[in-house]
């Protein structure tokens, strides 16, 4: 997760560091088999497709349910998951995007729970999947999707995660931030790619970045862009640049009024 600075390979911590290495700590100390999560899954209702929902025409909204953040701090503290994933409904919204880290983004597997029964959206639990049991954790707790962040995982886990997650019947966003994290993502077979925008060592939004990533992505590749989407404006521009999907949290979680602000990202496609 570390980046190089000029020809120097010396490492540059970013904020992800941190997390990904307190999600490792407690995976090595969790004494549960895969065998034992796996117990939980059996006689589950089937997922309810969460890439499928993507693929309705025009431009998809993820609507985020995000308590806060490393970067911008409290959010929305108070939020109520099943209310708010009720108003994203209403909006019009595809999916819900459901934060189920505690210590850096204060959600819950509660949370998601909460949210998913009160509509009929499919859910992607949004967390920081380090253990093959994650993705099983997802399953569990009534998730239809499991976020893989390229940056966190080395390519047999990528491979390995995407395979846990098939056998399950869960989607996986695979999610990149650069070129190179694209590469690793198609070949390691995914098929739903999200580009997250959000430089990870400053910070910073590149609101062009997944302009300029679409056109390396192939046809039949379910494609979603992440952080920066502020308004309908950004939102026109990533549809007009091919995305399927547009993933939003803090414009979403800070509105007034959440339904119509799904309605006016929807408005651009």
């Amino acid at each position: 997760m570390s980046r190089s600075i000029g020809l120097y390979p010396a490492p540059v911590a970013t904020y992800l560091d941190g997390i990904v290495a307190a999600h490792r700590a407690a995976a090595a100390s969790d004494g549960r088999s895969i065998e034992e999560l796996l117990a939980w899954t059996a006689g589950l209702a089937p997922t309810r497709g969460f890439a499928q929902a993507l693929r309705g025409g025009g431009l998809s909204v993820i609507a985020e349910i995000k308590r806060r953040s490393p970067s911008k701090g409290d959010l929305a503290p108070d939020l109520v998951p099943d209310q708010l994933a009720a108003a994203y409904e209403a909006g019009g919204a595809a999916c819900l995007s459901v934060l189920t880290d505690v210590e850096f983004f204060g959600g819950s597997a509660d949370d998601l729970r909460a949210a998913r029964r009160e509509c009929a959206l499919a859910s992607v639990r949004k967390d920081f999947t380090v253990d093959e049991r994650d993705v099983v954790g997802a399953r569990t707790m009534g998730a239809d999707a499991v976020l893989l962040i390229v940056a966190a995982l080395d390519d047999d886990e990528l491979r390995r995660f995407l395979a846990r997650a098939d056998a399950l019947g869960l989607d996986a966003l695979v999610e990149i931030h650069d070129e190179d994290e694209l590469g690793r993502a198609l070949a390691a077979g995914a098929r739903l790619v999200g580009v997250n925008q959000r430089d990870l060592t400053t910070f910073a939004v590149d609101h062009e970045l997944a302009a300029r990533l679409r056109p390396l992505m192939p046809d039949d590749v379910i494609t979603v862009a992440e952080s920066g989407v502020r308004g309908a404006d950004d939102a026109r521009r990533l549809a007009d640049a091919g995305y399927d999907a547009v993933l939003v949290g803090e414009t979403l979680v800070t509105s007034p009024d959440p339904a119509r602000a799904v309605k006016e990202l929807r408005s651009c496609s």
